[in-house]
């Protein structure tokens, strides 16, 4: 691909619409406060960052979205429609949310062709079209190399190919991934960052991204917040928040440039 990285970056919108919210969101683990009233708003087509240090509350907030976690207190309100009570399954396809982990994602004893086969066989019951859909996956995410290899025979950047093509098998409106650039060389976080803004540029996709690579991250995102004990402390665009002063305490340190 020689898509540039964010060639524009969506800094207001012409109609106020989020896709996901989160009002007075708390996430207890017995005694232990992970999140507390927290809210927060991701517009929809826009792509969005979340950094933090460990512990602040990230992977949480995304379980929570899922509906992996149910809150403690608060709301999670996607597309308008009050998804707190909604089960993961019809959660996730109702409002078209997939999600692809930090670690795992697909099956190593299997191929390429078979990872994708795999989750088509869930989603869509017409044989031509699922052959359809993943033969167009397997161009799109560049996979006709590998498509024969086994899950596990395959690079980092491969394989986060590979989830990524398996979470847009179904039809996707909500992405979110996190730390999908973790323990990549520069080269396949590039590549990351491209399909991620490709999809956001001609897809219309939702995206949400946690990692700890904050370069990285701030360079493909329109707008990110800065986590720390389950409270957000910052929130902007990439320029923005690099200048904010908590931001700077609460992360990034001093001297840290984009």
């Amino acid at each position: 691909m020689s898509l540039l990285i964010k060639k524009f970056r969506i800094k207001s919108f012409k109609e106020e619409r989020p896709i996901i919210e989160l009002k007075n969101l708390t996430i207890n683990y017995g005694n232990r406060q992970i999140v507390e009233q927290l809210n927060l708003s991701i517009q929809k087509s826009e792509i969005c960052g979340l950094l933090g240090p460990n512990g602040a509350g990230k992977s949480s907030i995304y379980h929570t979205i899922i509906g992996l976690v149910k809150p403690t207190f608060g709301k999670i309100i996607i597309d308008g429609v009050d998804a707190t009570n909604i089960p993961t399954h019809l959660r996730c396809s109702k409002f078209g949310i997939s999600w692809v982990p930090q670690y795992g994602g697909s099956w190593s004893d299997l191929t390429v062709f078979e990872n994708l086969m795999a989750i088509a066989e869930l989603h869509i019951k017409n044989k031509e079209e699922r052959l359809s859909k993943v033969n167009n996956l397997i161009r799109k995410f560049e996979l006709e190399n590998v498509v024969k290899l086994k899950s596990r025979h395959l690079s980092g950047g491969q394989v986060r190919k590979l989830t990524l093509a398996m979470a847009m098998v179904k039809e996707t409106k909500i992405l979110i991934l996190d730390e999908p650039f973790a323990a990549l060389d520069p080269q396949s976080v590039r590549m990351i960052q491209q399909i991620i803004v490709s999809l956001q540029m001609f897809e219309r996709i939702s995206v949400s991204i946690s990692d700890h690579s904050s370069r990285d991250l701030l360079s493909c995102v329109d707008s990110a917040m800065v986590l720390s004990d389950g409270k957000i402390v910052a929130k902007g665009t990439p320029q923005e928040l690099v200048h904010d002063s908590r931001a700077i305490e609460k992360y990034f340190g001093e001297g840290f440039k984009i």
